[in-house]
C-alpha cells in the first residue's frame, strides 16, 4: 500500500513566497497522515533535539496522552522507545518523555496541550518555551463540538509559545492535520479557505499557510473492499471515509443566480452579513454575501451578532417560518456553502 508522505507539503512556500507557519493536510482516512507526521516530529527531537507540542482541543486528552500518539509508531519505527508522561496540574499540560532502551533515565521530548486551557497556559508559557513546532491531529470535528472562541485560543496558544525562548517572537510551524469533515470549519473560515477552495483543489496557498487536499487510492480501495463497508455502500459517513468527500457539506442548490431581485433583509452571522434576495420571476429566494447594509430590515442570526439596528430572529418567528418553508420546498438558491450554513442555522434556531 502507498502511504501519506508530507514531504512536498513541507517544501511548499506561502503566497508571499515565504516559509509558511501553518501546514493543513486533510485527506481520506487511513491514509498515513497521522503516522507521518508522528514519525516526524519524533525524528526532529532525536535527531536535533527539538521539542514538540501535541495540541488537543479538550483538557481530558491530554490524559493517557503517551500511549495513543506512541504506541503505533514505536511498533511501526521505533521498538526500542518507550515514552511516558507526567501532567502538571498547575499549568495544565502534560510532559512528555522518551527513553532508549539503553538509557537509564528518560529526557523529555515535548508536551501536550488542550486549546480549552489557553488562559491558564498563559501563565506558564515559559515552561514551553523550547517548543520547536507543534502537531495539531484531527483540528477538524465530526460532530462539529468546537471549543468556545476556538480560534481565539488557538491564536492565544500559539502566541504564548513563540514569544519565548528570549525573542518576542519565534518560528513555531503547526502541522494540522484532519480528514474532509466541512469546510465550513472554524479554521477554514478564519483563513479564507471556505471560499476558495474546489473539490479538485490539491494544494493552496496563503498567507503564511500552505494545504494540502489528499487523495489516497490505495485507502480508498482498500476500504471500499471491506464487506463491513460495502454493507454500508451508500452511507454518507463512508464516502466521506473512503472517498475524502467532506462529510458535513452538501453542494445541492448552490449555484449563481442574475437578474431582478427584490431584496427582502440582511443577515449578521459570526460577525458578517448577508443578503437574502427574492428573484421573483424564478420563484425562488438566494443568500448570497453582497449585503446592502443601506436596507432597514437586519436580523442577527446568533446571540453574538446581535447589536444595535439588528433584531434578534428568535422574536421573528414567522420570518423563520416562512424562510423554512420555502426552504423544504427546494426554492432556496445560495451562492456557497457558507451562504447556505447561514440559511440553515437561522432556520434550525429554536
Amino acid at each position: 500500500m502507498a502511504f501519506y508522505d508530507g514531504t512536498k507539503l513541507l517544501s511548499l512556500k506561502d503566497l508571499d513566497g515565504n516559509t509558511p507557519e501553518i501546514y493543513i493536510s486533510t485527506s481520506n482516512r487511513s491514509a498515513g497522515k497521522t503516522t507521518y507526521f508522528n514519525k516526524w516530529v519524533v525524528n526532529k527531537w532525536m535527531k536535533k533535539d527539538e521539542k514538540f507540542c501535541l495540541l488537543y482541543r479538550w483538557k481530558y486528552e491530554i490524559m493517557d496522552v503517551a500511549d495513543k500518539f506512541f504506541s503505533e509508531i514505536k511498533r511501526l519505527f521505533f521498538p526500542e522507545w518507550e515514552m511516558t508522561e507526567k501532567y502538571n496540574s498547575d499549568a495544565g499540560f502534560t510532559y512528555l518523555y522518551l527513553r532508549h532502551e539503553t538509557w537509564e533515565e528518560p529526557k523529555c521530548c515535548g508536551y501536550a496541550i488542550s486549546i480549552n486551557t489557553s488562559d491558564q497556559l498563559k501563565k506558564y508559557s515559559h515552561l514551553l518555551a523550547d517548543t520547536q513546532r507543534m502537531l495539531f491531529d484531527e483540528f477538524q470535528t465530526e460532530t462539529g463540538a468546537y471549543a468556545p472562541k476556538e480560534i481565539i485560543k488557538f491564536n492565544s496558544i500559539h502566541t504564548s509559545i513563540a514569544r519565548g525562548n528570549g525573542k518576542q517572537v519565534r518560528y513555531v510551524p503547526v502541522i494540522m492535520i484532519s480528514n474532509p469533515i466541512s469546510i465550513l470549519n472554524p479554521y477554514y473560515t478564519a483563513l479564507g479557505i471556505t471560499e476558495r477552495i474546489a473539490e479538485d483543489t490539491k494544494f493552496m496557498r496563503g498567507h503564511g499557510w500552505v494545504l494540502e487536499q489528499g487523495y489516497n487510492e490505495s485507502s480508498a480501495k482498500a476500504q471500499s473492499e471491506s464487506a463491513f463497508n460495502k454493507a454500508f455502500s451508500n452511507n454518507a459517513y463512508l464516502q466521506y471515509s473512503a472517498q475524502g468527500k467532506y462529510l458535513l457539506d452538501n453542494s445541492a442548490f448552490i449555484e449563481k443566480v442574475d437578474g431582478k431581485f427584490l431584496y427582502l433583509c440582511t443577515l449578521k452571522y459570526n460577525d458578517k452579513h448577508y443578503a437574502v434576495k427574492e428573484y421573483t420571476e424564478k420563484g425562488i429566494l438566494y443568500c448570497d454575501d453582497k449585503p446592502d447594509m443601506s436596507f432597514p430590515i437586519k436580523f442577527a442570526v446568533d446571540t453574538e451578532s446581535h447589536e444595535i439596528n439588528h433584531v434578534m430572529l428568535k422574536r421573528n418567528s414567522l420570518t423563520v417560518s416562512n424562510m423554512r418553508n420555502i426552504f423544504e420546498a427546494g426554492s432556496f438558491r445560495f451562492k456557497n456553502v457558507e451562504c447556505k450554513d447561514v440559511i440553515l442555522k437561522m432556520i434550525s434556531y429554536y
